[in-house]
């Protein structure tokens, strides 16, 4: 694996970012879910990616020798695995992209004003 650099951490924020960009001038909508469809698949999504890294922080927080054993150490570490089941919780917003999926499918779509 090669090294990774918060350069190349930030390369993947500025893609998304990109993204973001990108779906505010309103693609077609299979467009932009075919877009949006691997950041929010159920395995290897951004909730679960985004938990597991989370969690890895913290574990690497926790167990590292420098690291001060202190109350406020103990916190820290505590809101990051909270935060890390927070973000797993949305691992189910493939189920919202499999609904818009159907959606446009089926062709059906919604009277203005609905």
């Amino acid at each position: 694996m090669t090294a990774l650099t918060p350069d190349t951490v930030r390369a993947a924020t500025e893609t998304l970012s990109r993204l973001t960009e990108y779906l505010r001038d309103s693609p077609a909508p299979e467009e932009a879910i075919a877009l949006v469809e691997p950041l929010l698949d159920e395995y290897t999504g951004l909730p679960v990616q985004l938990a597991d890294t989370l969690r890895a922080l913290a574990r690497v927080v926790q167990s590292h020798p420098s690291t001060p054993r202190t109350e406020q150490t103990g916190l820290l570490v505590t809101e990051l695995r909270a935060a890390a089941w927070e973000q797993a919780d949305q691992h189910t917003l493939h189920y919202v992209l499999d609904g818009l999926r159907a959606l446009y499918n089926t062709g059906t779509t919604a009277e203005p004003g609905c």
